[in-house]
């Protein structure tokens, strides 16, 4: 006789679902150096972004089948390496330098916020969910990712040691790329760093890694999403960072934040960053409850979208200034 089991509902909590697009197209980032360099910058950025732009939505409009795709436009303030300026300023004249360009952001996001949203500490919980790909022939020699707070895409070269007596030092071997195709293209991330009190200092990489999941709507704390647009009232907007959300809704009529593809039009000074965040996201163990929705509403859309996540973000590098 089979024992009926009881279980409290709260016991496994609900993979809360959020909207999609079908692309979430950025249209740039600004760091401290960029405000500096004053508008004219951002104006020759956002010139430099329009065509491709406009490329990106022509695909994405091929790939519905003559219906309308859902494309929402997202920028990123970099206010986790340096706080500068302020809400106030920055965030009126990215929204005024895009239109100049004759472009929208619907949605404005800080860097802060893919390491700590809330109360929730984003990038620990996905760094939490690290899955190291072993090389072929590895005997588990190297140090887990949790321990260095470096994460490579293969094999790395082994240390040289020196030799015991009577024994000949071990012959120098190169790293290797796990996938390679005939040819390694080896890489080594790094994660984070720790000052002297071991508090850590997110890199770039990693926090683009997350940003990335937030954009394809795959970032959950206990079931419930962690990026949710606030919306942008009259009001302005405040002079300090921290009293700025994670993430704004400029335009009221946006389609939705996340979406099943990513698309970010950057200068090419970005390409390393971007390597390092497929690295990243091909050795993490995405939500299944949220992959699950995204492959079912997708499945419902035909809209194809591919098993690897990393599969779903795709970039236009432009050369820069």
């Amino acid at each position: 006789m089979t024992e009926p089991v009881f279980r409290e509902t709260t016991a496994d909590p609900r993979t809360q679902a959020v909207p999609l697009s079908h692309l979430s197209l950025e249209l740039g980032h600004v760091y401290m150096e960029d405000f500096e360099a004053g508008p004219a910058r951002l104006r020759e950025h956002f010139a430099r972004v329009r065509p491709w732009a406009e490329a990106a939505r022509a695909v994405a409009a091929a790939a519905t089948g003559g219906r309308r795709p859902r494309i929402s436009t997202c920028f990123l303030i970099d206010d986790y390496f340096a706080r500068f300026s302020s809400p106030a300023r920055i965030v009126p004249l990215i929204r005024d330098e895009a239109e100049r360009a004759g472009l929208a952001v619907d949605y404005v996001a800080r860097e802060s916020g893919c390491a700590v949203t809330g109360k929730v500490p984003v990038a620990d919980a996905v760094a939490a969910r690290i899955v190291e790909s072993p090389p072929p022939g590895s005997y588990g020699l190297r140090p887990p990712a949790a321990q260095t707070g470096w994460l490579a895409n293969g094999e790395r070269s082994p240390v040289a040691r020196a030799p015991q007596a009577m024994k000949r030092a071990a012959a120098w071997e190169p790293p290797k790329e796990t996938a390679a195709r005939n040819h390694s293209v080896f890489l080594d991330v790094e994660l984070w760093s720790e000052d002297a009190d071991g508090r850590r200092l997110w890199s770039c990489p990693f926090l683009a890694a997350v940003w990335q999941l937030a954009r394809l709507g795959l970032l959950r704390n206990e079931g419930e999403p962690v990026f949710t647009a606030q919306p942008h009232t009259d009001d302005g907007f405040p002079d300090d960072w921290d009293e700025l959300p994670s993430l704004i809704r400029l335009n009221p009529k946006a389609d939705p934040f996340a979406a099943y593809r990513t698309a970010s039009v950057v200068p090419n000074r970005f390409l390393p960053v971007e390597h390092s965040v497929r690295v990243i996201l091909d050795q993490l163990d995405v939500d299944h409850g949220a992959l699950r929705q995204v492959a079912e509403r997708s499945a419902r859309e035909q809209a194809a979208v591919p098993d690897s996540v990393a599969d779903r973000v795709s970039y236009v590098f432009y050369a820069g200034p």
